[in-house]
């Protein structure tokens, strides 16, 4: 059966974008092609990229979007060769990970040919809609047509336990199964190597502390309040220096604040970088990973700064806090600027037990994708088969 298995993967964004989940696809993809049969992604358009990736892209026409660039709004619905184009991927089984146009479009594509539908629940969407809608009414009708979605699937995956709790409080009745995110960095053979090469990538000194913020710059993701704490933590770490790798439409917003706060000389904005090996460098000279977001689910990059032994100070409660046990591989903070201030401040001054929590933070939080796509694999197979058996008894 494995070599004849055909899955296609559909979601609202892909290359050259990057951000958690557009990980997860392109690791999906990358890795059921060489363990179970050929995997495709279905994604909109993203004019003037030039696809290097071994594996099929079906693209769709996508128009900007004001409130989130570079994210792009899909239209599948606008490309009329696209269904005959799916058509002779010949799949076997649809994977959304998204619940808007590809999601709706690969929910079409299994119901029309009988194929079965797995969708993942990645992210928090009450609040990116109401970022982008202005009537809360509105909001709310779209919120049932997600649920509905997940609703219509034959699974919906989580990446960890707590996450199902965001989709219950959207009214979601169903049946969850968790299936872990990975990471597709190994362990360093040589951390100071690393450590040394993301020095000179940013420009810092060997006595800097460094605080690392990796990922899109949106204020979903609490940058604002995270640039208010750390006044508090450069008055108490006077080597102290924060550094935000990426890009979002909240960049100015945030350099603003910055300068208003006396910051700008402390804080380097990097930028993306797009070269896996560089960014883990990157990971590898940050002392401490600073993630105060109560909108992430379940961040990849907390585990890939685990990779480099590079430890995160999260919010207590938040759902990306599930992995993390406080004091032993990662810190929590109440959700105050000034007890999130004192939590880092106090990790970067004890060296020795800061070293001892990224050991355990790379011990217990790094899976490879290798790993997790194997348990995919044979999820998927279980899902054929079961499907397979109930054909056999409605006939």
């Amino acid at each position: 059966m494995e070599s004849s298995v055909s899955v296609g993967l559909f979601n609202d964004s892909f290359t050259p974008i990057i951000d958690g989940v557009t990980l997860a696809v392109r690791n999906y993809a990358y890795w059921l092609n060489r363990i179970l049969g050929p995997a495709c992604v279905v994604a909109p358009s993203a004019p003037f990229h030039k696809e290097v990736e071994d594996f099929p892209i079906l693209r769709f026409p996508s128009i900007p979007t004001f409130v989130h660039p570079p994210y792009r709004v899909g239209l599948p619905g606008l490309d009329p060769s696209l269904r005959g184009r799916i058509g002779k991927r010949r799949l076997s089984l649809v994977h959304a990970h998204s619940p808007f146009g590809a999601g709706r479009l690969a929910l079409r594509v299994a119901r029309e040919s009988g194929l079965p539908i797995v969708a993942t629940f990645h992210s928090k969407f009450r609040d990116n809609l109401r970022l982008a809608i202005p009537f809360e009414r509105i909001v709310e009708a779209e919120m049932r047509k997600i649920v509905d979605f997940y609703h219509s699937v034959d699974e919906v995956w989580v990446p960890q336990s707590s996450v199902e709790d965001a989709l219950r409080d959207y009214g979601y009745r169903g049946r969850c199964e968790v299936v872990e995110n990975g990471i597709d960095y190994g362990i360093p053979r040589d951390l100071e190597e690393a450590r040394d090469r993301g020095e000179e990538i940013l420009g810092l000194g060997r006595g800097d502390s460094v605080g690392l913020f990796v990922g899109q710059h949106i204020l979903e993701k609490n940058l604002e309040f995270l640039i208010r704490s750390l006044p508090a933590i450069v008055r108490r770490v006077p080597s102290f220096r924060m550094v935000f790798v990426g890009q979002g439409c909240a960049r100015p917003r945030l350099e603003a604040l910055a300068a208003r706060l006396g910051l700008s000389a402390r804080i380097l904005f990097h930028g993306p970088v797009d070269d896996r090996k560089e960014l883990g460098a990157i990971y590898a000279r940050g002392d401490i990973f600073l993630l105060p977001s109560l909108w992430d689910n379940a961040p990849l990059v907390v585990r890939e700064a685990a990779a480099f032994r590079t430890p995160s100070a999260l919010l207590s409660g938040s759902t990306a806090a599930e992995v993390i046990r406080d004091g032993v591989n990662g810190y929590l903070a109440e959700a105050r600027e000034d007890a999130f201030a004192a939590v880092v401040s106090r990790a970067l001054g004890d060296r020795r037990s800061l070293a001892a929590v990224g050991a355990e933070a790379q011990r217990t939080l790094c899976r490879s994708w290798e790993d997790v796509a194997r348990e995919v694999r044979d999820r998927y197979l279980d899902i054929l088969s079961e499907k397979g058996s109930r054909a056999k008894g409605a006939a």
